[in-house]
C-alpha cells in the first residue's frame, strides 16, 4: 500500500498533509478509502492500451494512438442535415465520453446482454459518480453520447509477431434522440452494443472499481492511467520497465515536448495511484518500473477502515 494510504490509515488527513504530499492526492486517496461503494465496472482491454483524445478535435479529424502493442484509429461519424450535406460530428473526447463507455460496457457484462437500458439508469449511475444531471453537464453527456453512437473505430493489436485487426462500430443503435421538445429533452429506451464490440468485451474484460472511477471522474488522463495499471500490473510475471518514450506514445498526444509530458504524467500517476493502493511502481530515470500487483478489485475484498481522528463523508 502506498505511503499516502498508510499515513491516512494510521494518523489521518492532517498528518498526511504535513508530509508534503500534494493536497489533491491526499484528498483523492482519503475519499477513496472512505468510500463504501464496492461495485465493479468493466472495460474492453483495448481501451487500457489506447484511449480517446482528452480535448476536442476538429469535427472531421481522425484520431490515432499508436504504440508497440496497439494502434487505435477512431473515425468521426456524420449526422444527416435536413437542408444540406451530411456533417461530421467529431470523435468522442474527454472524461464524459469515457464514463459513458464505461457505463455501457459494465452494464452489458452485468446483464449478459448487449442491449442496455438508458435514461434513468444512466442518470442514476452518473449521480453515483457525483456528475451533475442538468445544464452544461448534461449537454456534454448528450454530445459525447452522439459522438459515440456515430463513430467507427479500429484496434490493431500486436501479439507474438502477429497483428489482429478489429474494425467496428461501438453501437448498433443511436443512444439519444431529440424528442422535438424546445428544451432539448431526449428519449430512447435502450442502446445496443455492436456484436463485434460486445464479443471482444466478453473475451477481454478489465475489472475496475467504481469507487476509484468516482474520484477520477473529471480527469480523463487519470482515468486512462488507472485503467492501464488495472490491466497491466496483475498480469506481470516480474518487474517490467516502461520507458518515458513508450509512455509518451500511449498517453502524450497533445504534448509537443516529452519533458512537458513527464511533468504532467507524474502528477496524473500520483492521482491514479491514490485510488489503487496495491499498485507497486517505482520511477526511474528512464521511465517506470512496474511490479506484479494485486488487481484493484481483488484488493478491496476487505474494506479499509480509516482512523477515527479523520472525519470524511461517506461515498
Amino acid at each position: 500500500m502506498g505511503s499516502v494510504h498508510q499515513l491516512l490509515l494510521e494518523f489521518g488527513r492532517e498528518k498526511a498533509l504535513e508530509a508534503d504530499i500534494d493536497r489533491t492526492v491526499v484528498d483523492t486517496a482519503a475519499a477513496y478509502l472512505a468510500c463504501e461503494d464496492a461495485d465493479t465496472g468493466y472495460l474492453y482491454s483495448g481501451w487500457a492500451l489506447a484511449a480517446l483524445p482528452h480535448k476536442r478535435l476538429a469535427d472531421d479529424a481522425l484520431w490515432q494512438v499508436k504504440n508497440d502493442r496497439v494502434t487505435l484509429i477512431v473515425q468521426p461519424g456524420v449526422r444527416v442535415v435536413e437542408d444540406g450535406p451530411p456533417m461530421h460530428v467529431g470523435v468522442p473526447y474527454g472524461s464524459r465520453a469515457r464514463l459513458i463507455l464505461l457505463y455501457l460496457q459494465s452494464e452489458a457484462l452485468r446483464t449478459s446482454s448487449r442491449e442496455i437500458e438508458l435514461g434513468r439508469s444512466l442518470h442514476a449511475w452518473l449521480r453515483r459518480l457525483s456528475i451533475p444531471i442538468g445544464g452544461k453537464s448534461m449537454r456534454d453527456v448528450r454530445d459525447q453520447a452522439d459522438r459515440i453512437s456515430r463513430c467507427r473505430m479500429s484496434f490493431q493489436i500486436m501479439q507474438g509477431g502477429r497483428a489482429g485487426l478489429v474494425n467496428q462500430l461501438i453501437l448498433d443503435t443511436a443512444m439519444f434522440v431529440d424528442d422535438g421538445d424546445k428544451k432539448g429533452s431526449m428519449f430512447i429506451e435502450t442502446a445496443t452494443l455492436s456484436q463485434t464490440f460486445y464479443d471482444q468485451l466478453k473475451k477481454h474484460p478489465v475489472p475496475i472499481e467504481e469507487s476509484a472511477v468516482r474520484q477520477l471522474a473529471n480527469n480523463s488522463m487519470a482515468l486512462d492511467v488507472y485503467c492501464w495499471l488495472a490491466y497491466r500490473l496483475h498480469a506481470l510475471s516480474g518487474p517490467t520497465p516502461v520507458s518515458w518514450r513508450a509512455l509518451y506514445a500511449q498517453f502524450g498526444q497533445g504534448y509537443g515536448r516529452i519533458d512537458n509530458f513527464r511533468r504532467k504524467f507524474r502528477e496524473t500517476l500520483s492521482l491514479a495511484l491514490a485510488v489503487y493502493p496495491d499498485a507497486q511502481i517505482d520511477e526511474e530515470e528512464r521511465g517506470l518500473l512496474l511490479k506484479p500487483s494485486h488487481p484493484p478489485v481483488a484488493g478491496r475484498n476487505g474494506r479499509l477502515t480509516l482512523v477515527a481522528s479523520r472525519s470524511l463523508p461517506k461515498c
